[in-house]
């Protein structure tokens, strides 16, 4: 786990690396309407054992890095008449959950990073939105959910009766990176077979 910090946290801390990932899309495309901002990750740890290092971490990937890169593509995107700018989130953004307090304070984060982006940006007519996911299967979550008893209890929660899929969360991205939802931001869209019910 420490070696995934430190790296992590490197790649975190060399903001220069944002310059490079939009001069990149510049040169290949000419130009930058989307960004999607997915990169997250979380420390399972109970609070009473959590440390300033998994903090420090789990901040700078799943809010510094996302608020940067944000501000980056947006001086682009305001010089090219506008643009879209998604956040994939979590349902955590309203519901916490256990021994990932820090996860969870950092996506409650990401929801008022993206109402803050909204209201600054809609003027330069970029949108700023949120894809907020429930139990989706993922590399992040994969081994958790391969125990039996843990994969039931989840699926228990949800109303659908299933654990999501990376599929179920197209139709929500599409429309939200395309000009359908040119009227929409500062919006959360929860995909989450509703478990938050």
């Amino acid at each position: 786990m420490r070696e995934i910090r430190l790296k992590c946290e490197g790649w975190v801390k060399d903001l220069a690396s944002h310059d490079r990932l939009v001069s990149n899309a510049l040169d290949r495309f000419g130009r930058l309407d989307i960004l999607v901002n997915n990169a997250g990750i979380e420390f399972r740890e109970p609070f009473l054992e959590a440390t300033p290092e998994s903090w420090d971490v789990t901040f700078g990937v799943n809010l510094k890095r996302v608020f940067f890169l944000s501000q980056r593509a947006a001086v682009v995107m305001r010089s090219s008449g506008g643009g879209k700018i998604l956040n994939v989130s979590s349902i955590h953004d309203e519901a916490p959950i256990r021994n990932l307090s820090i996860y969870s304070i950092t996506k409650g984060g990401m929801k008022m990073l993206t109402r803050s982006l909204a209201l600054e940006l809609a003027e330069h007519r970029i949108n700023v939105n949120s894809l907020s996911p429930g139990a989706i299967l993922t590399d992040m979550n994969r081994e958790a959910l391969s125990d039996p008893a843990y994969r039931a209890r989840v699926i228990e929660k949800i109303p659908w009766k299933r654990i999501g899929e990376v599929g179920d969360l197209v139709g929500a991205a599409v429309f939200l990176c395309s000009a359908e939802s040119d009227y929409v931001t500062g919006a959360t869209l929860y995909v989450d077979g509703g478990i938050l019910l």
